[in-house]
Formats: structure tokens, C-alpha cells, sequence
């Protein structure tokens, strides 16, 4: 039950990214999808990702961030402005979780072991 509880939240998380970031091109981030976006990365991160999962989570999700801002320059039909737009929220959304899987991480390497 809780496995599909995360998925929802990533899918809900993506769509109200996409969705957000084609309404508020030009304008500042809405503070409220924001809010609701960091939570629902919470609840991927501690519901979704498994220990198997944990480098590669954490591989895609510095690609993701790192590439941010990065089709600035495509400037046909303004698209270079909502691709950003859609990849800043989507990289909140997926922030909170990377640094739940983070910790989950550092806390599998700090513990006593076998």
C-alpha cells in the first residue's frame, strides 16, 4: 500500500510540475506549488526509494538539477523558457527526495555492519 502511495506522489508530483511550469513561465515560482511539491518529494523519497535503488537515484538526480537552465538559448516559440520552467519544478520535487536518500545512504554506510 504505502509502494502506491509513493508512485501516485511521483506521478502527482510530475503533472503538477509540468503543469506549474507551463502556467508560470515569465513569473516567479508559485510559493504554494513549491510547498506542495517538497512534500510530495518527501513522501518519494522515504516511501520510494530502496536501498537498490539509492545510487542510481541519487546519479539521476544530480544530472537532472545540474542540467537546470540549460535550454535557455532555445529560444523558437519561447520553448527554451517553459522547458526551464518545467525542469526547476520538477528538480523541487526531486530534491527533498535525494536528500532522503541521501541520508538513508549515509546512514547504511555509518552503521555497525556485518
Amino acid at each position: 500500500m504505502l509502494s502506491k502511495i509513493g508512485f501516485w506522489a511521483f506521478i502527482t508530483g510530475l503533472v503538477l510540475a509540468l503543469i506549474a511550469g507551463l502556467i508560470t513561465v515569465n513569473k516567479d515560482p508559485n510559493a504554494a506549488v513549491v510547498v506542495v511539491l517538497i512534500i510530495l518529494g518527501l513522501v518519494i523519497g522515504i516511501l520510494n526509494i530502496t536501498g537498490k535503488e539509492i545510487m542510481l537515484f541519487l546519479v539521476a538526480t544530480i544530472a537532472l538539477i545540474v542540467t537546470g537552465h540549460v535550454f535557455q538559448s532555445l529560444t523558437v516559440l519561447n520553448l527554451g523558457k517553459y522547458l526551464d520552467q518545467i525542469l526547476n519544478y520538477v528538480a523541487t520535487l526531486m530534491a527533498p527526495a535525494a536528500v532522503v536518500a541521501a541520508i538513508k545512504a549515509l546512514w547504511a554506510v555509518g552503521r555497525p555492519g556485518d
